[in-house]
């Protein structure tokens, strides 16, 4: 069915037409009959309820809704199904499934997620505010209740701890801010020490989201014990998805914070955050589910918000309960339960039919916007395909071809052994852990031991401002062969990052990424795995079957290669992400974060 994208407008404008209808002077577009309403405002579950809907809003909820059915009125018995409100995703970055926001909406609509709060950051860091606001105007050209939220680090620390694409400060922030009602506020302060310490720059975003009216979000890493987090939360942040225990959350919500819990594809926080409710008894109404980082691949294979909910009730939470912490926490939190986030009159029909038991989340129909635009795990609507710009294209600019001289890593001694720094991955977590680890080292040169789990990483600079690079090591890849992985997807410069055992495989794959603008390339000697990202050089413009496709393959290919991470290209992709604990290699060099702040480090210890 060909329909347009949506027709959401403003609550205000509605109310005549919304009170006429719900009278039944005028007739109802949409009627569904005979459900069991999960009501999340009221933490109930109301059997042999019906719901009348003219064109985008909900008229009238109750047991009998007859007065409002007319000749033309479309009417859906469930046969006793639950009705929901469509889920919410409280944190999310669209980029992060390699994906567009057209194609995203066509993996999430028919999952039962009917809108979020995406934090394009990713594409800002390369394109400034152009990249935010194509990412705009394609998500309201798409069925979801899409908001939008300015990036406040761009770049995510200071220029000299990395290079990023383009430039983001208060003015920019004001100016987007402006765009509408569905920007909706500042995305993620990952400059938290400079929030903390009062950077002009970071104080100066934040004062220019509140007195616009909107929402800042935060990024904390220090401990939830630590006494700087009151004073990040003086400043006006009020929302962070950092949280990876129990304590975490309970120290946000006593502050007053909202709470995210994250289920992302690499990022397993739920089962241990849920426990400052489940164990802590604290109150959910400012504890909410996101995802943040979430593949094509982990759509396609486990789901999106529906696979986060149906998690969170599998730790004990109660079905209720956790559907609110996906819908009426979540919009409560962005200041927009009027319009979505529960079944109520007045609210966008953003509503889910699901079969079976409540806990499994077994969503069967979507409807946005008071369309039904999903069935059966299909889309059944269509709308037409929002044309990116030219900026959105050829972005990469390395400005020359890679050898593999430029892997080789000089040691401060010519023969023998020496110490250095290692950055050791946390199979299912952000964070990394700094290692010292001992290198053999020939003429100077660090010489990788095959029987040791050691990796080269490199980082260049692609955005035609100078054309730096820097090399460290990485432990815990697990390669079992001569292999490389090169990608343009390095969070949240999204700077070419290399890394691999072998110089020449490592120059080849960062070359084919070069000349292809932008993805992921996987290289063995055995063969080569291609993921072309040309928008921005972090998405692709390909369907969502294909792009997930594409990322499986470079799954795959990372396994055979002997990396034994779960969603390892996306744990990688965040080795370049100088605001997370403990060690991350940038275009500038090595950086280390810890609880005295963020500094370059050298190499090699001792020096």
């Amino acid at each position: 069915m060909k329909t347009t994208a949506r027709e959401r407008r403003p609550f205000a404008e509605c109310i005549p037409e919304l009170v006429a209808a719900a009278r039944g002077d005028l007739k109802a577009t949409l009627i569904i009959r005979n459900v069991k309403l999960v009501n999340v405002v009221s933490g109930e579950i109301l059997p042999g309820m019906s719901i009348a809907v003219k064109n985008a809003r909900i008229v009238y909820v109750g047991q009998d809704v007859s007065h409002t059915v007319g000749e033309q009125t479309q009417i859906i018995d469930a046969g006793g199904k639950y009705a929901a409100p469509g889920l919410l995703d409280g944190h999310c970055h669209i980029e992060s499934t390699q994906m567009t926001a057209t194609e995203f909406a066509r993996a999430v609509l028919p999952l039962g997620t009917t809108g979020g709060f995406f934090d394009a950051h990713e594409i800002s860091n390369v394109l400034g505010l152009d990249g935010l606001r194509f990412m705009l105007e394609e998500a309201r050209s798409t069925p979801l209740a899409a908001y939008m939220q300015v990036a406040s680090c761009v770049p995510s620390t200071h220029p000299g701890l990395e290079t990023t694409g383009a430039f983001i400060g208060p003015d920019e922030v004001a100016e987007a801010l402006s765009w509408g009602d569905d920007m909706i506020g500042l995305g993620e302060v990952m400059n938290f020490p400079g929030v903390v310490y009062g950077d002009e720059k970071m104080i100066g975003e934040i004062q220019a989201t509140i007195r616009a009216g909107k929402h800042a979000d935060g990024h904390f890493t220090w401990k939830s014990d630590d006494w700087r987090l009151p004073v990040y939360a003086a400043s006006g942040v009020n929302g962070d998805h950092e949280c990876v225990t129990a304590e975490d959350v309970i120290e946000r919500v006593r502050l007053g914070m909202y709470a995210k819990m994250r289920q992302g594809s690499a990022w397993h926080d739920v089962a241990a955050t849920i426990k400052a409710h489940t164990e802590g008894g604290i109150d959910t109404r400012r504890m909410i589910l996101v995802t943040d980082d979430r593949s094509s691949e982990s759509l396609m294979n486990e789901g999106h918000m529906n696979f986060v909910v149906r998690h969170a009730i599998a730790q004990g939470v109660k079905p209720v309960t956790a559907f609110q912490m996906a819908t009426i926490n979540t919009a409560e939190r962005f200041g927009v339960s009027r319009d979505i986030g529960s079944i109520i009159p007045g609210s966008y029909a953003d509503i889910i039919l699901l079969d079976g038991n409540l806990a499994d989340v077994n969503v069967v129909m979507t409807i946005a916007a008071g369309k039904v635009v999903a069935q059966n795990g299909q889309m059944t609507a269509d709308w037409e395909r929002y044309e990116l710009p030219d900026l959105a294209f050829n972005t990469v600019k390395l400005g020359r071809k890679l050898s593999p001289g430029d892997f080789a890593i000089t040691a401060p001694v010519a023969e023998g052994k020496a110490e250095l720094r290692a950055i050791e991955v946390v199979e299912n977590h952000v964070e990394t852990i700094e290692k010292r680890v001992q290198v053999d080292v020939t003429n100077h040169l660090v010489q990788l031991n095959p029987a040791v789990d050691l990796c080269k990483m490199a980082v260049f600079e692609r955005h035609g401002k100078g054309g730096g690079q820097a090399l460290g090591i990485v432990k815990g890849i697990g390669f079992h062969k001569p292999a490389a992985i090169a990608m343009t997807v390095a969070h949240d410069s999204h700077n070419l990052t290399v890394i691999g055992n072998n110089d020449e495989l490592m120059a080849r794959a960062g070359n084919i990424v070069a000349d292809m603008q932008g993805g992921v390339v996987m290289l063995t000697e055995d063969g080569i795995s291609e993921f072309p990202l040309t928008v921005g050089g972090i998405m692709s413009n390909e369907p969502f079957e294909t792009v997930a496709r594409q990322s499986e393959g470079i799954s795959q290919a990372l396994i055979e290669a002997g990396c034994p991470l779960n969603n390892a290209f996306m744990t990688l992709s965040l080795l370049a992400l100088v605001v997370i604990p403990e060690v991350r290699l940038s275009d500038k060099g090595l950086v280390r974060i810890s609880a005295d702040g963020i500094d370059i480090v050298p190499l090699f210890t001792g020096n």
